[in-house]
């Protein structure tokens, strides 16, 4: 996205007139998030003043500071492994979606040390395959994860419903001072501890690409009846 976003952090890019870190944070509040942890790395000054002068900024928000943002997204989410102390939804700041799949996630039941995934079993719909995160799963499991395991039978949406195990986990994954999501949720999947939650026809986009981002915009266009009220709640 550097192409278009200069010197901004990808967060701040404009996604159907407001920051898509906005409209992350208005549609997980609209489905029940009241508090929520932003770890931030390149250019964390530029989100925190965007946050101080936007009217999200009523909303109970502590930001974890992730000086390693260079790294793979694993060590982002074991940054804020101090600031959590119960389960809670990790989305990615760049994955657009309902925010009835939140909801409906988050109303799965989660046992002890689990995790589950909000999985698209659509993968002839998806925008670029290439970039997808790939799942198998075995029933209700996850049972491998990656964007280039050889079967798959369903995509990664970006969307975690957490135990706050999944940390310990991502810390028993680092090699080399690294470690991606994806890294933690196989040791997950080999103790069968990492479920699938299928999303049926909701929509979703990982933006990753000025394409991305085009295709999410007409997929979301209020025009088109999706959730024509997800961005009115501040």
């Amino acid at each position: 996205m550097r192409s278009v976003s200069g010197v901004r952090p990808k967060p701040l890019m404009e996604f159907d007139g407001k920051p898509m870190l906005e409209q992350i944070i208005r549609r997980a509040s609209r489905a029940g998030i009241e508090r929520f942890t932003i770890t931030v790395g390149y250019r964390s000054d530029l989100i925190r003043q965007w946050f101080a002068h936007c009217l999200l900024g009523r909303l109970p928000v502590r930001f974890v500071e992730n000086r390693d943002y260079h790294k793979q997204n694993g060590i982002s989410a074991i940054k804020a492994k101090d600031a959590i102390d119960g389960n809670f939804l990790l989305l990615m700041a760049d994955h657009i979606f309902e925010a009835r799949t939140a909801r409906l996630l988050m109303d799965q039941p989660l046992a002890c040390g689990e995790v589950i995934l909000a999985v698209d079993s659509r993968i002839n719909r998806v925008f670029d395959l290439d970039d997808a995160t790939k799942v198998r799963r075995d029933g209700a499991h996850i049972v491998d994860i990656g964007k280039e395991i050889p079967s798959y039978d369903a995509l990664d949406t970006g969307m975690f419903l957490c135990t706050p195990a999944l940390f310990d986990t991502l810390e028993s994954a680092v090699t080399n001072g690294d470690c991606s999501l994806s890294d933690g949720m196989r040791r997950l999947a080999a103790e069968r501890r990492f479920r699938a939650f299928d999303i049926g026809d909701a929509d979703w986009q990982d933006v990753d690409t000025p394409e991305a981002l085009a295709h999410a915009e007409h997929v979301f266009d209020p025009h088109r009846g999706l959730e024509s009220g997800d961005l009115v709640h501040a």
